[in-house]
């Protein structure tokens, strides 16, 4: 993918129109329409919606000539009228709900990618962290260290289109709101994508050109936390420790002997993993990118993949493994810098773990982290979006909900509330309302446990 030499430029702190994505501390802008977009695709958008609104009105007057019995039109020319209408008007939604404008005049063509070339997610960058310093020094409103602590951004997204699966984007809120408390509480700043930053990198590998940006473009970032969707925190208070990590710049739950003994292509997971903001981070972006492109570039990687990593089926190249053939193919390179974490659940499968969240809450408490309580729980193989998975879709989705419930509960407490179960979305009073509330909130608030407060 293309991009622009970097430069790196002061920012207002409410945010404006210049350069990166938005993160939660940047203002939002409104009222500026169709701003940026080519004229062309203007001009198409309002005719799309100039069409839907002639079409409802010939339905409803369909619907009235239905309904009264009046009309001109014999009954197989209404037929007819109908079915036009009706392949009309799907045809323009599903233009509209498509993230790609065919027709476009004013959309450059893009030229198709050359399997023979190295594939790059944009201009080398050999200076990064020289750069980066000199921003820092140069723009102290933006520090890298918050309080004290190490400035993370949370990245997660879900693609541009709705589900196929209508009630994934109802879960897909659920976890967007999940991610939010947490990061509310935490004081960590979020971004959640929909777009596409790159058409080659869809899928699995999304992540990468945006987590290359997001680093570019906010250097005030110390790490970047990247989690799926499909993961949802579950302990409210524990909190990643950083100072663990001084030495490391990735971060991802996996074990060595699965890694160096095994070669298992499940040895580590990239569903929740830590990025430093730092050049060794893209010179590993630019090392792992090459087998993503979809098409015969991701296939024939595909086939590397399955043929060197324990256990693999056969299927294109995935980011996952593709990490995991990268640190052991070039370990002498990479693993000095890489930790492989598994005393707490950066990382928890969701099968092992949702049934027995009651036990947990009679035996346990929060801010453990780890199999008794654990740090995220990650629903791997149910793809609540999408049109199919590798478990029942009721299961996945009442597991979801179980572990939605199971952390929501830690954030409901300090107002006087808890869900009356893990499956259903009511909720009941726990305590009753007091004129001297601040003791409840000395005494309940869940920061006060993050903070190490009594």
């Amino acid at each position: 993918m293309g991009q622009e030499n970097f430069a790196p430029q002061k920012r207002a702190l409410t945010g404006g129109p210049g350069g990166g994505l938005p993160t939660t501390n940047a203002g939002a802008g409104r009222g500026r329409g169709f701003a940026g977009m080519p004229r062309g695709r203007q001009i198409h958008k309002t005719f799309n919606n100039i069409k839907i609104t002639i079409l409802c009105g010939f339905v409803t007057i369909l619907v009235l000539r239905g309904t009264i019995g009046v009309g001109n039109l014999g009954s197989s020319d209404a037929d007819a009228v109908n079915q036009n209408l009706i392949e009309e008007t799907n045809r323009i939604l599903a233009e509209i709900r498509s993230d790609s404008d065919p027709n476009d005049p004013d959309e450059p063509a893009e030229t198709e990618i050359n399997p023979n070339a190295t594939y790059t997610l944009g201009p080398k960058i050999s200076d990064w962290d020289q750069q980066r310093k000199v921003w820092l020094s140069q723009n102290p409103e933006f520090p890298n260290l918050v309080h004290g602590k190490a400035r993370i951004l949370l990245v997660t997204g879900s693609p541009p289109n709705p589900c196929d699966n209508p009630i994934g984007d109802h879960y897909l809120l659920k976890s967007v709101k999940n991610k939010i408390d947490y990061c509310r509480i935490h004081g960590i700043e979020i971004v959640y994508n929909m777009a596409h930053l790159d058409k080659e990198l869809a899928g699995y590998w999304a992540k990468l050109p945006l987590i290359r940006r997001l680093m570019l473009s906010h250097p005030e970032l110390e790490w970047i936390w990247w989690m799926d969707s499909d993961a949802f925190f579950t302990d409210m208070v524990f909190e990643i420790p950083l100072e663990k990590y001084a030495k490391y710049n990735l971060v991802v739950h996996g074990y060595p002997d699965l890694m160096f003994e095994q070669k298992s292509w499940i040895a580590l997971n990239t569903g929740s993993f830590l990025f430093r903001n730092c050049q060794w981070s893209l010179d590993l972006l630019d090392a792992w990118a090459p087998m993503g492109p979809k098409g015969p570039i991701r296939e024939e990687a595909g086939k590397i993949l399955t043929a060197n990593l324990k256990g693999r089926p056969a299927f294109e190249a995935d980011d996952q493994s593709a990490l995991i053939y990268l640190l052991l193919s070039q370990k002498d390179k990479w693993m000095d810098k890489v930790f492989l974490e598994n005393q707490y659940y950066l990382h928890g499968y969701w099968a092992g773990l949702v049934d027995r969240y009651e036990e947990m809450m009679e035996k346990y408490h929060p801010g453990l982290g780890d199999e008794r309580w654990p740090f995220v729980t990650h629903f791997v193989g149910c793809k609540p979006c999408g049109s199919y998975g590798d478990y029942p879709v009721e299961r996945c989705l009442s597991s979801m909900q179980r572990a939605f419930n199971f952390a929501d509960n830690q954030v409901l407490k300090l107002y006087g509330f808890r869900h009356r179960g893990l499956l259903g979305p009511n909720i009941k009073r726990i305590r009753n309302e007091t004129a001297a509330p601040l003791e409840i909130v000395d005494k309940l608030d869940i920061r006060r446990s993050v903070h190490g407060k009594s």
